[in-house]
C-alpha cells in the first residue's frame, strides 16, 4: 500500500489522483498508477493488503488473495512441466476463499478504498456480471454505496451472494453491456455520483494486477507466458502493467510474460484485429449480433481497451504475446478437463484461457520447459450454489432509451427502497 501518481502514457503528464478523477488525460491514451516504492514489498496484513503496489493507505480489513499452485495433473495432460495456476475462487481446502468466486473481487476492494480514500460518496458500476457480484457484496461489507447497471441478457450467469442487505440495481432489457455502460455513465451524470470508470480508472487495474504480485511472491520471479481471456482487457493490461513494475526492481526477472490471451468465437473483436495484424477494430467486428452466439458473456465489451494508448494492443506488442478465439465447444472440452484433473469447477471465462493453452501447446506456442501461468479467473461456484448462497439478480427494469426524467424517476425510487 502506498503513496502513488497517475502518469499519461501519451503525454508522460504526472497527476495526483485528485486532480483526474475519472481516469483521462489524454483522451486516447490510459493513464497508470506510479508508485514511488520501486521495490516490490510485502506487509503486515493477510490478503492483497500485505501488497505495496496498491493506491490506498488505510484498508479497513483484511482481505481474501488469489492460490497459486503448481498444476500437476493438468500439466501431465498437457506435456506441461511447469504449469502454475493462479486460482481466484471459493476452494477453502486450497486456502481459496473468494465467496464471490471470481478475481473480480480485488478490483472492486481496490476501487472501493480508493475511492473512499478520494473522498467519493458512491459509485455507478456498469457490469456483464462478475464485477456487478463483488461490487454489490463489498458494497455491502464495507458500506459504501454502490449503483449497478447490468444487461438482462447476461443474467443467465449473474448471481448475487445472500445478504439481507439489497445494493440498488438497474437490469437493462434491451441491450448489452456497452449500452450499460452507456446507461451508468448517464446516470452518474444526473445523479452527481461518479461513474466507476472502467479499464480507464486505474485503481480497478492495480487491483486487478493483484494476480500476478500473488504469483510472483509465491514463484520468486515472473513466469515465462501468462494465459488468460479478455472481455475488456482491463485484466491484461494490469499484468502488464504489474509487469513493468516487477522488472523495473529487477530481482524478478529481465522479461515481461509473453501475453496469451483469449475472446470466445464468434464475438472476439480483439482476436480478430490482433490476427488482421491491426491497431484498430472494424464495426463488423464489434457486430452486437454476435454476443448472444457465445458462452461467455462476460466477455461481450464493444468497448475493448485494445486501440488506446497503452491497452491490449500494446500489451501485446510489448511481450510479444498473441491471441486466440476459441469456440463455445472448445470452451466445454476445457471446463471438463480442468475439472476432471484439478478438481474443481470453473467459470466459462476460465476454460476459454485453458482452451487457448492447448491451442498454444498443440501449435508449439509455448514449450514443455517453460514457466508457465494459467489465470483462472473464476472458479468454485458449485460450493456456493449448493450451500443455497447464491441468488438471481434483480432490479428495476430499464430500457438503453431511458430518458433523463426517467432517469431522475428511478433514481428517486432506488433512494427511497434504500
Amino acid at each position: 500500500m502506498s503513496d502513488y501518481l497517475l502518469h499519461c502514457r501519451k503525454c508522460g503528464a504526472l497527476l495526483q489522483p485528485q486532480e483526474s478523477a475519472s481516469g483521462v488525460h489524454c483522451p486516447d491514451a490510459l493513464m497508470k498508477s506510479e508508485f514511488p516504492d520501486r521495490r516490490f514489498r510485502l506487509e503486515g496484513r493477510r490478503g492483497i493488503w500485505r501488497f505495496n503496489w496498491l493506491p490506498v493507505h488505510a484498508p479497513r480489513e483484511d482481505t481474501a488473495a488469489p492460490v497459486v499452485y503448481h498444476a500437476e495433473g493438468l500439466g501431465r495432460r498437457l506435456g506441461l512441466r511447469h504449469l502454475f495456476v493462479v486460482f481466484n475462487g471459493f476452494r477453502p481446502e486450497k486456502g481459496a476463499e473468494i465467496e464471490t468466486c471470481t478475481f473480480k473481487e480485488f478490483e472492486a476492494e481496490v476501487v472501493l478504498q480508493n475511492a473512499r480514500e478520494l473522498g467519493k460518496g458512491g459509485l455507478v458500476v456498469a457490469s456483464a456480471g462478475n464485477t456487478a457480484r463483488a461490487f454489490a457484496h463489498l458494497s455491502i461489507r464495507t458500506d459504501f454505496p454502490v449503483f449497478i447497471v447490468v444487461p438482462r441478457m447476461c443474467l443467465h450467469e449473474m448471481w448475487f451472494l445472500k445478504s439481507k442487505e439489497s445494493v440498488p440495481t438497474a437490469v437493462l432489457q434491451d441491450g448489452d453491456y456497452a449500452d450499460a455502460i452507456d446507461v451508468a455513465e448517464r446516470i452518474a451524470r444526473i445523479s452527481g455520483i461518479p461513474f466507476e470508470g472502467g479499464v480507464r480508472n486505474s485503481a480497478k487495474r492495480d487491483g486487478l494486477g493483484v494476480v500476478l504480485m500473488e504469483a510472483v511472491s509465491f514463484l520468486g520471479r515472473l513466469p515465462d507466458a501468462y494465459f488468460q481471456a479478455v472481455g475488456s482487457g482491463a485484466g491484461a493490461v494490469a499484468t502488464w502493467e504489474m509487469a513493468e513494475r516487477f522488472l523495473r526492481d529487477g530481482r524478478f526477472g529481465n522479461r515481461l510474460p509473453r501475453l496469451h490471451l483469449a475472446q470466445n468465437l464468434p464475438f472476439a473483436p480483439m482476436f480478430h484485429a490482433w490476427r488482421r495484424g491491426e491497431r484498430n477494430l472494424k464495426p463488423e467486428d464489434l457486430d452486437p449480433g454476435l454476443i448472444e452466439k457465445i458462452s461467455t458473456r462476460v466477455l461481450s465489451s464493444r468497448y475493448p481497451a485494445y486501440s488506446i494508448l497503452g491497452g491490449v494492443y500494446d500489451a501485446l506488442t510489448a511481450s510479444g504475446g498473441n491471441m486466440y478465439g476459441i469456440t463455445n465447444g472448445g470452451m466445454a472440452e476445457a471446463r471438463t478437463l480442468f475439472e476432471e484433473t484439478e478438481g474443481v469447477d470453473i467459470v466459462p471465462a476460465s476454460a476459454i484461457a485453458l482452451a487457448a493453452l492447448k491451442e498454444a501447446v498443440a501449435a508449439e506456442e509455448v514449450s514443455p520447459d517453460e514457466l508457465i501461468l494459467l489465470n483462472i479467473t473464476g472458479g468454485g461456484e458449485r460450493a456456493i450454489r449448493r450451500a443455497g448462497r447464491a441468488v438471481p439478480v434483480a432490479g428495476d427494469a430499464i430500457s438503453k432509451n431511458i430518458t433523463d426524467d426517467e432517469i431522475e424517476e428511478l433514481l428517486c425510487t432506488v433512494l427511497k427502497k434504500s
